[in-house]
C-alpha cells in the first residue's frame, strides 16, 4: 500500500507539468495576458525546480524520505490551490514557482522511496515508477482540458484536491525510510559536474530540453484549439512518450546502443520540429503528437547516461545533471513567444530544431566520454531524478 500510495501521488505530480497546456490560451484570455506572460508559468516552475535540485538531496538526507515527500506534497497542495485563486498573471507565476519547489522535493525523492518500500525488487519498482511518469504526462493535459473547459481555474483546484488525497495516503501507509549513511552537501551536485561525461550529458540535455519545452509550452498557442482538442493532442503525445520511454527505448538500446539511439532520436526530433513549424495546421498537430516518441526515447537514454556515466552516487549525479538541464526548460517557454513576437511564429521551432541538433552534436563530439561507463552498463529504467519528462525520468 505504501508503494501504491507513493506511485499514485507520483502520477498526479507528473500531471502537474502538462496540466496547463490545454488552458494556456484560456488563462491568457482570462487574465488579459500576452502569450509570453502566460508562458512564464513554465519558466517560474522550472527555474525553481532547477535551483531546488541542489537542495532536495541536502534536505532528504537529513529529515528522511517520508518527511521530504510530505513537505513537497504540502507545498503543491497550497500553491496549486492558490494558483486557482490568482487575479493576475504575476500572482499565478509566483504561485507556480512555489508549486515547482514542492514538486521538486516530491519527485526527486519518490523513486528512492518506492524502491525502498517495494517487496518485488528494484526493477519492478522502477517500472512502476516509470509507468506513473508516463501516465501522469499523458493524463495531465486531459485533466486540464476537462476541467479547464468549464473554467481555467478548476484544473488548479483539482490538482490540489488530488495531491491532498496523496498526502493523506502517504501519511497513513508509508513508514519512514532509512536515511543515507552520508549526508549530501549543497555543493556535491556541482562537484559531480566536474566529471567530463556527466557534464557532457548535462550540456546535451540542456539543448534537448530547450527543444522539448518549446513543444510543451509554445505549441498550444500555435495550434489555437479548444481545451478539449488541445488536451486530446497532448494526451496522444503523452501516450507516445510513455510507450517509447518505457517499452521501446530499452529494446532499441540493446540493439543499437544508447548513444546511437540518442543521437538519431535528437536528429529526428530536429526534423520533426522544422516540419511542425513550417507545415499547415494538420501537419503541426501530427508532428506535435509524433514528437512524443522522440522525447520518450531521449528522456530514457539521457537519464541512464546521467546516472551511469560517472562514479558519483546516483542521487548526486542526478541532481547535478538536472540543475543544468532544467534551466533550458525555464528558458524555452519564455523565449519562444518572444522570438515569435520579434520575428515569425515559425522561427521558434527552427530555433528549437537547432537546439536539438546541437544536442546531437555534443553527443557525437563527446562520444568517448559518454561511452566510458554508460555502454558498459546494462540498459535499465533508471529514473532517480524523477521529473521528467520530465519529463526526463
Amino acid at each position: 500500500m505504501a508503494v501504491w500510495a507513493t506511485a499514485g501521488a507520483s502520477v498526479v505530480a507528473f500531471m502537474g507539468i502538462g496540466l496547463v497546456d490545454p488552458i494556456l490560451p484560456s488563462i491568457a484570455k482570462g487574465l488579459n495576458a500576452s502569450n509570453s506572460q502566460v508562458s512564464l508559468l513554465f519558466t517560474s516552475y522550472f527555474l525553481i525546480t532547477a535551483v531546488a535540485m541542489l537542495v532536495t538531496g541536502f534536505v532528504s538526507s537529513r529529515i528522511g524520505g517520508r518527511k521530504t515527500l510530505l513537505a513537497g506534497l504540502a507545498l503543491v497542495v497550497v500553491f496549486a490551490a492558490l494558483s486557482g485563486t490568482s487575479s493576475s498573471v504575476g500572482e499565478l507565476v509566483g504561485f507556480r514557482a512555489g508549486w515547482g519547489l514542492g514538486n521538486a522535493l516530491f519527485v526527486s525523492t519518490s523513486l528512492a522511496v518506492i524502491v525502498g518500500a517495494a517487496a518485488g525488487g528494484s526493477a519492478a519498482a522502477i517500472l512502476l515508477y516509470e509507468s506513473a511518469l508516463g501516465l501522469g504526462m499523458a493524463c495531465g493535459p486531459l485533466l486540464g482540458a476537462v476541467l479547464g473547459d468549464m473554467k481555467w481555474r478548476y484544473p488548479f483546484f483539482g490538482t490540489a484536491v488530488l495531491m491532498a488525497i496523496g498526502f493523506l495516503a502517504i501519511t497513513v501507509f508509508l513508514k519512514e525510510q532509512p536515511r543515507p549513511a552520508r549526508k549530501t552537501s549543497l555543493l556535491d551536485p556541482i562537484r559531480a559536474l566536474g566529471h567530463g561525461g556527466l557534464a557532457s550529458a548535462a550540456v546535451s540535455a540542456f539543448f534537448y530540453n530547450y527543444a522539448f519545452f518549446t513543444v510543451l509550452a509554445f505549441t498550444p498557442f500555435v495550434l489555437d484549439m479548444s481545451p478539449y482538442k488541445s488536451g486530446g493532442v497532448f494526451f496522444a503525445w503523452g501516450v507516445l512518450l510513455a510507450v517509447f520511454s518505457v517499452l521501446l527505448a530499452p529494446r532499441l538500446q540493446r540493439r543499437f546502443g544508447s548513444l546511437r539511439v540518442l543521437g538519431g532520436s535528437l536528429v529526428l526530433l530536429a526534423v520533426d520540429l522544422v516540419v511542425l513549424g513550417y507545415g499547415d495546421h494538420t501537419t503541426a498537430v501530427v508532428c506535435t503528437v509524433v514528437s512524443g516518441a522522440f522525447i520518450g526515447l531521449n528522456n530514457t537514454v539521457f537519464t541512464e547516461l546521467a546516472l551511469g556515466v560517472s562514479d558519483a552516487p546516483r542521487p548526486v549525479a542526478s541532481a547535478g545533471y538536472n540543475f543544468v538541464r532544467w534551466f533550458a526548460a525555464a528558458a524555452a517557454p519564455f523565449l519562444a513567444p518572444k522570438i515569435a513576437e520579434w520575428t515569425d511564429v515559425r522561427v521558434p521551432f527552427a530555433v528549437a530544431a537547432l537546439a536539438a541538433a546541437v544536442g546531437a552534436g555534443v553527443v557525437a563530439v563527446r562520444r568517448r566520454a559518454l561511452t566510458l561507463r554508460a555502454e558498459e552498463l546494462e540498459p535499465r529504467h533508471a529514473t532517480e531524478d524523477g521529473v521528467a519528462v520530465f519529463a526526463n525520468q
